[in-house]
């Protein structure tokens, strides 16, 4: 498992759960890394390349989300063990163990081991990673088209210096994070 939206201002934190039913030809195996290490078009490529893999049996994955509003409620941490239960509910069957990227385990159906940055040691966690992080992009982008001025299919909702000039300049919207700085910030100016 692995999760992508973490550090953003605005949109859902996204999770991952990957498992793979069997040894994956060595061409799969070397398109998948720690998305952050992949260009954006590398990781579209392993991207299609899982859900091909999907579709011929060399692996299960799923993908959930917590929203904005749930990230409000629970806090970010919460949130995002909330987007990886989900993610392991929507596996289809119950897996033996969970390799999580990171050092706080979710209460899962299943043991679990903490691997922090598990997604540069583990083929899994990696592909996992590439999922939520390309599935987490793409909700930017389509966001991004209905609020152009945040220039979020370039950052992601991530607090670069364009977003936070957009923020000061329009404003919050409801895609953006209730309780971060920068959003708050430009709640009290607007």
């Amino acid at each position: 498992m692995d999760e992508a939206g973490r550090g953003p201002l605005a949109g859902p934190v996204v999770a991952a759960s990957v498992c793979f039913l069997c040894e994956p030809e060595e061409w799969l195996v070397r398109l998948i890394d720690d998305s952050k290490r992949l260009a954006a078009a590398a990781r579209e490529r392993a991207f299609s390349a899982l859900v091909a893999a999907r579709r011929a049996g060399v692996v299960a994955f799923a993908i959930a989300a917590a929203s904005v509003p749930e990230i409000a409620r629970l806090n970010i941490l919460r949130a995002t063990l909330l987007a990886m239960r989900r993610a392991v509910a929507r596996l289809p069957f119950r897996p033996d163990l969970a390799l999580i990227d990171g050092t706080v385990a979710p209460d899962f159906p299943c043991p679990v081991r903490c691997l922090p940055r598990g997604d540069a040691t583990s083929l899994s966690i990696a592909a996992a990673s590439i999922l939520a992080k390309v599935t987490r992009d793409r909700v930017m982008a389509r966001l991004a088209l209905r609020y152009p001025g945040y220039a979020w299919d370039r950052n992601h909702g991530y607090p670069t210096a364009e977003h936070r000039a957009a923020l000061a300049r329009l404003g919050a919207t409801a895609h953006h994070r209730r309780g971060f700085a920068p959003v708050e910030w430009a709640l009290s100016r607007h």
